[in-house]
């Protein structure tokens, strides 16, 4: 995010420790330079930057910077994010029309609905061009009256071609976020957080349903990485060891998912063309 929106996102986590059960550390401080040479020596080929309005008027102000952003940063995926205001309905078929590969919304920080008629033409702008949309929308870690699966039910019902990606797994909601990604074809998962030591133990998320692993597996090429770094707790390659020891509760999730998961789902979401 821009520097100024960064420090009052941190500021927030670093007030709110307290408020969902124990601290919360942001593990990935300091420079955007450093903070980028750490993702290359990890190995990460693309990610996005993924900023999230919290009001209106600020997505115009975060578009311009991460379309900079991206511009500068070879690795980085063109991102976007939107707001219910009467100007989404031409900013957002506009940046899908320029190329934006990947998009962001953060109801639990923005305290909206999914469903305002206001986002109509951007969830059918975004639903006819199959652009990913990550989507903040489960109640963790901590919910308000925005948050859950029923907004987003009534999106993917209006608009069941959507290509959403449900952040943390829904957490915690988990059951119902998976029954969504089962019913439609586009709606995808991300890993966010999810398996960790430190998401699992909050009251607000808790640990995913060990009778849920089956259905996980059974949803194939439709399960992608998250990471939410920098702003994480804990080192960025604890989720990736967690992710890796889910085979010895289910074997079905081996190598093989864990390769669909970390590679070939992302690069098929979010490797496109350049636009003409």
């Amino acid at each position: 995010m821009p520097p100024n929106i960064q420090r009052a996102v941190w500021d927030v986590f670093d007030a709110r420790g307290p408020k969902i059960g124990r601290p919360w550390p942001i593990t990935y401080r300091g420079r955007t330079a450093d903070r980028l040479e750490h993702l290359r020596a990890l190995g990460v080929r693309r990610f996005g930057a993924l900023p999230y309005a919290h009001k209106p008027g600020v997505a115009g102000y975060l578009n311009d910077w991460a379309r900079d952003f991206a511009a500068a940063v070879p690795e980085a995926l063109w991102s976007a994010t939107f707001y219910p205001e009467p100007e989404v309905a031409t900013y957002v078929p506009e940046l899908v029309a320029a190329g934006v590969e990947v998009w962001k919304v953060h109801v639990q920080v923005g305290e909206f609905r999914l469903d305002d008629p206001l986002l109509d033409p951007a969830w059918e702008a975004l639903a006819a061009a199959g652009t990913p949309v990550v989507v903040h929308v489960g109640s963790g870690p901590v919910g308000n009256a925005f948050t859950g699966p029923e907004p987003l039910r009534r999106v993917l019902h209006r608009h069941p071609r959507l290509t959403a990606v449900v952040a943390h797994m829904g957490a915690p909601e988990y059951a119902d976020f998976l029954a969504l990604a089962e019913r439609y074809e586009r709606t995808h998962l991300d890993t966010t957080m999810v398996f960790t030591a430190f998401f699992s133990a909050i009251d607000g998320a808790g640990p995913f349903p060990e009778v849920l692993l089956p259905r996980l597996a059974d949803l194939g090429p439709k399960v992608l990485l998250g990471s939410d770094f920098p702003t994480i707790p804990y080192p960025y390659a604890h989720q990736l060891e967690a992710l890796a020891r889910l085979r010895d509760r289910e074997p079905r999730l081996d190598d093989a998912w864990l390769r669909e998961v970390c590679w070939s789902t992302p690069h098929r979401l979010l490797e496109r063309p350049s636009p003409p």
